[in-house]
């Protein structure tokens, strides 16, 4: 509670508004928008009006933005806005990816807002080497214990760990989909380690070894990014793998849908390049009861057995794992059960909203 006896009221810093194009940076922040209770939030919106989101605390902060996506214009919106709205906060709580402007921002913000108290939640970060330019805003958030390591390395000493949330009254637990042959939801991104070409190449190798599915690719550009360009060349690059019957799609207004309708999730980076340590589609998908096939990178060394891993790069041992798994229903049942039993017991509304209470708890008194 503010000093005065009223909620206290937060600024949610994002690069981009909260019901715009959803990444990881605006998902965090409107789990906490949705969440945390007894506080004011304040939040960035899209004018005009963009998605919906759901019940939400606090009052909107208005961005113009005709698509949503956090480009510069938009990003620079964000800082102005914020930097006045900050005024008027008793904290503000960053929610930002480290990306290549974030050193210079780091530099600039405390100069505009002064000794108000900050708080940075780190959704990812897009190369290890920009840590050693940033300056800690305040105390820091990871999602992992992986790129908790990494900032505390990099001179972030006051680091905390807060997994992401998934809302299960939201993602429901569904039973697998009767179609045949089942879909297999492939998640990448276009940046040349996002997964979108290994991912295809493992599923050519799993329907070359006698695997019948039908492969849905779901792939969003980033700003500046040709979509349609890139889109064709991976069309170009699954049909000369044997996989004609692909779909591709580009940004996808209902994932929930998408996910329920689909078997089983392929993930499978060589890098994360920025998206979340512990992506949200994965835990979604988990929750819905949907086995995931993940490449072994450090950051989902928490999931442990709940998915399935294979060493980045290795499209031949991803491939023969996508088999079996659409071969023997009883480990495809067994993974399902585990995904949302490991979803419900640590990513869960409660330990997020009594963690984030507790630390704003901290930094208001």
């Amino acid at each position: 509670m503010a000093a005065d006896g009223r909620r206290p009221r937060v600024l949610l810093l994002t690069s981009g508004p909260l019901d715009g194009r959803q990444g990881a940076d605006t998902q965090l922040a409107t789990a906490l928008a949705q969440t945390v209770p007894d506080t004011e939030f304040l939040w960035f919106g899209q004018q005009p009006r963009g998605l919906p989101i759901g019940q939400t605390s606090g009052r909107r902060l208005p961005i113009v933005s005709r698509h949503g996506v956090p480009d510069l214009p938009v990003r620079l919106q964000s800082a102005a806005v914020g930097a006045l709205a900050a005024r008027r906060a008793d904290l503000v709580h960053v929610v930002m990816t480290i990306g290549s402007g974030f050193p210079s921002f780091s530099r600039l913000w405390p100069r505009l807002v002064g000794r108000r108290p900050v708080l940075h939640t780190v959704p990812g970060v897009m190369d290890p080497a920009l840590l050693t330019r940033c300056r800690p805003l305040g105390p820091t958030v990871a999602l992992s214990e992986v790129t908790a390591g990494a900032l505390r390395a990099a001179g972030f000493h006051d680091v905390r760990i807060i997994r992401p949330l998934v809302r299960l009254d939201h993602w429901p637990r569904r039973p697998r989909p009767d179609t045949s042959p089942p879909t297999v939801l492939i998640v990448a991104h276009h940046d040349p380690e996002g997964g979108a070409e290994d991912a295809i190449k493992s599923a050519a190798v799993a329907a070359r070894a006698g695997a019948r599915f039908h492969p849905v690719l779901a792939v969003r550009a980033r700003p500046g990014q040709n979509a349609r360009l890139l889109e064709a060349g991976l069309r170009a690059h699954a049909e000369n793998e044997g996989l004609y019957d692909i779909e591709i799609l580009g940004h996808v207004p209902d994932m929930h849908g998408l996910i329920v309708s689909s078997d089983v999730l392929l993930f499978v980076p060589r890098a994360l390049g920025g998206k979340a340590d512990v992506p949200l589609t994965v835990l979604e998908a988990l929750a819905t009861g949907r086995p995931v096939i993940l490449s072994d990178l450090p950051q989902f060394a928490s999931l442990r057995d709940t998915v399935l891993r294979a060493p980045a790069g290795d499209c031949h041992r991803t491939g023969h794992l996508l088999r079996q798994l659409l071969e023997r229903p009883w480990w495809w049942e067994n993974l399902a059960e585990r995904g949302r039993a490991t979803v419900e017991d640590r990513f869960g509304p409660d330990r997020f909203r009594a963690d984030y209470e507790r630390l704003y708890q901290e930094l208001l008194t």
